[in-house]
Order: C-alpha cells, then sequence, then structure tokens
C-alpha cells in the first residue's frame, strides 16, 4: 500500500475502510433521494396551495450542504479529522431529529439546511482521509472502490424512503435519516483512528484563509470550472428536484416510481465506467465538452418533441426516461474530469481549492435548479429547456478551456 508516511500506524482493513466511506459519502446521496417519495405527501399537508414548494426541502438541503462545504475543511485542516466529523454528525442528527417535529414548511426548510451543513462533514472529511491515508495510484484506486459501492445508494434510497413512509408517514423518513446518520457516526467514531497528527494541523486563522480563497479565486481555468460543475449539477438537480412530479403526475408512474429511479440509477452508473477506460486516452476536456455536446443534441430533440406534440401516447414515457438518464450519464462523464481539472492546478493548497470548488459549484447549482422545479406546470419543457441551456453555456466554456 502506497500509505503515507504520517499516517497513524493503525489502519483498518481495506475493505472495511472502502465500505466506510462509501457509508459516510452515501449520507448525502440517502438525504436527498429518499426524501422523494415524501415529496407528494408533505406538499399535500405543509403546503396544499402550492405543491411546487415542496421541492425546496431538496434545495434548503443542497443549500446548507454548499455554505457547510466552504467550512468544512479548513476546520478539519486545524483540529482534526475526528473532531470534525464529529461535528458534522452531531448538527445532522440534531436537523433530522428537530424536522420530526415540525409542523410547518418554514421550519422544516430551516432543518432541512441546517441538515446540509451538517452533511457537508462526511462529505468533506471523508475525501480528506483518503488524501491523509494514500496518495498517487493508490489513492485513485481506492477513490475508484468508494464511488462503485456509493452508486448503489440513489437506486436504492427512494425504496428505501418508501418503506419509512409505509411504517410512519412522511416523518418516517427523518427517522431513516437518524437511524442512517448514527450508523455512519459509531462506525467512524469506534473503528477510524486520527489520520491528521496535531504536528500537521494548521491553525484557523481568517487572514490565511482570506489568502487561500482568493488563490483558488484568482485562478481562471478554476473559476471557469466551477461554473461548468454548476452548470452540468445545476440541471441534473432541477430533474431530480421534479423527478417525482414527473414521474407520477405527468408520465403516470407515481406507484413504481422508486423502480424506475432505481433503472435511472444503475444505467446511467455507465458515464462513470464510460469515462474510467476513456479519459487516459482522450483526455478530460475533450470527454467532458463531448458529454456536454450530446446532451445539447439530445435536449434539442427532446424539447421539439414536447413542444410539437409529436410523440403518440405509449412513447412519451420512454423517450422521457431515456433522456432523464442521458442527464444522470453526463454527470459521470463531466463531474469527476472537471473536479480533477481545478485540483490539478492547485496541489499545495488541495483542501481549501476542495472545499471552494465545492461551495460555489453546489451554491450555483442550487441557484439554477429551484427556480425551473418552482416552474413545472404539467409538463417536461421548464426542464428540458433549463438542461439546453446550461449545457450549451458548459459546452462553450469548455471550448474556451481548451484554446486556453
Amino acid at each position: 500500500m502506497a500509505l503515507m508516511d504520517h499516517a497513524p500506524s493503525r489502519r483498518l482493513p481495506l475493505p472495511e475502510f472502502v465500505a466506510m466511506l462509501a457509508f459516510l459519502f452515501a449520507t448525502v446521496a440517502f438525504s436527498i433521494d429518499a426524501m422523494l417519495p415524501a415529496l407528494p405527501e408533505i406538499a399535500a399537508e405543509l403546503t396544499p396551495d402550492d405543491v411546487n414548494r415542496a421541492q425546496l426541502i431538496l434545495t434548503s438541503f443542497m443549500a446548507g450542504m454548499g455554505l457547510g462545504t466552504l467550512f468544512a475543511g479548513p476546520i478539519s485542516d486545524a483540529v482534526g479529522r475526528k473532531p470534525a466529523m464529529a461535528a458534522g454528525f452531531v448538527i445532522y442528527l440534531t436537523a433530522a431529529a428537530a424536522a420530526l417535529f415540525a409542523d410547518t414548511l418554514e421550519l422544516l426548510l430551516l432543518a432541512r439546511f441546517v441538515q446540509g451543513v451538517g452533511a457537508a462533514g462526511p462529505r468533506i472529511v471523508g475525501t480528506a482521509l483518503v488524501r491523509d491515508l494514500y496518495e498517487g495510484r493508490e489513492m485513485a484506486r481506492i477513490t475508484s472502490f468508494v464511488m462503485m459501492v456509493f452508486m448503489i445508494v440513489p437506486a436504492m434510497a427512494p425504496s428505501l424512503g418508501q418503506v419509512f413512509i409505509w411504517l410512519g408517514g412522511w416523518h418516517g423518513v427523518f427517522v431513516g435519516f437518524l437511524l442512517f446518520g448514527a450508523t455512519g457516526f459509531l462506525w467512524f467514531q469506534t473503528r477510524q483512528a486520527e489520520t491528521l497528527p496535531p504536528a500537521r494541523r494548521r491553525p484557523l486563522r481568517l487572514v490565511p484563509l482570506w489568502e487561500g480563497v482568493r488563490e483558488v479565486l484568482s485562478d481562471r481555468e478554476v473559476v471557469l470550472c466551477i461554473v461548468v460543475i454548476a452548470l452540468g449539477f445545476g440541471q441534473m438537480f432541477a430533474l431530480l428536484s421534479s423527478a417525482q412530479q414527473l414521474f407520477g403526475e405527468t408520465y403516470g408512474h407515481a406507484a413504481t416510481f422508486p423502480l424506475w429511479f432505481a433503472g435511472m440509477a444503475v444505467l446511467s452508473a455507465s458515464g462513470t465506467v464510460i469515462n474510467a477506460r476513456l479519459v487516459m486516452r482522450v483526455g478530460m476536456r475533450r470527454i467532458a465538452r463531448t458529454a456536454y455536446a450530446a446532451q445539447v443534441v439530445s435536449s434539442v430533440l427532446f424539447l421539439t418533441l414536447l413542444l410539437s406534440d409529436m410523440l403518440p401516447g405509449p412513447l412519451r414515457f420512454p423517450v422521457f426516461f431515456l433522456w432523464a438518464v442521458g442527464v444522470f450519464t453526463m454527470a459521470g462523464l463531466t463531474f469527476g474530469n472537471l473536479n480533477a481539472l481545478a485540483m490539478s492546478r492547485k496541489g499545495h493548497i488541495a483542501g481549501m481549492t476542495a472545499s471552494v470548488v465545492s461551495a460555489l459549484s453546489t451554491l450555483g447549482a442550487v441557484m439554477l435548479a429551484a427556480p425551473v422545479g418552482l416552474a413545472y406546470a404539467g409538463t417536461a419543457v421548464p426542464v428540458a429547456a433549463a438542461t439546453l441551456g446550461c449545457s450549451a453555456l458548459a459546452w462553450a466554456i469548455m471550448g474556451l478551456m481548451q484554446r486556453r
């Protein structure tokens, strides 16, 4: 193993380490996707006059996580990985418990925002753990293993969420979050040793932090990567926000939504596999730009069919489903490459770069996705138009980056 010489002597067996990290990262995916089956019930109970507002339960979580990721990395660099992870889980679990007793949409949105802030801990600190213990190709290998396990969660999350809804109504989903979060917290705290010794910690001072942020944002290519990630993530999250309504109301598959969503997640995982096979030969920029070009073409065709009403009834759902699979496949072909491009230029401040890129791209995606979700009016036109616009702009920016 390429275990770094500053890492602690006690470390987990590789299979357990990979499984634990995948479970920690899955906290984020589970916290989003498991909510999808609960949205109709929440809308009917808390916001019956404007059911689209229930989608804000997803965007408020993402907004909180975007804010939290800006601070999670520097805090873990200052106090250590275990205290930072513990703080994140305590915030996450406290907010999930508060959501159990929320009786208005506003209180539920506040609880979800705080829950997102807490989820930034597992997301960012988990990445730092791999960086502490492994380097080079071994680090890439571990990350690949984690992502392979992690891809299972989006496929299973709506079905698991549906089980908790059957047992306890929409409040039952938050019982699931408590169980999920407590399991990850206890697993990490009891099994994983601290990976950042005191000698390597960096004081949490405002001036060095601001200098790091300024250095990241002064690099034009890193800023362009952030914008493209936000555009890609924004169109994907806009589709995710409207998924329950599109599958259930527009295309009449409410009862089988968790199964269709699982199929979509499994099929779209091919993007990660294709990227892993081609990236060394083709290059990160070319793969990402080609993926956005393909998304532009598919969205033009899909939007044309929607607006012209040319599709016969039996073909409407299959065409929508294939287009939606394409949107999520695009993520597997772009996000890893774009993050790697941004990080490759800032290796000396990798933690700060990861926090800034993640925070700004997530917040940007929320700003794009929220109004698209609220514009839902019974058809897929708003999300298809937004996907076309975001992909076209991302394609153009990637062209600029290639020329530079």
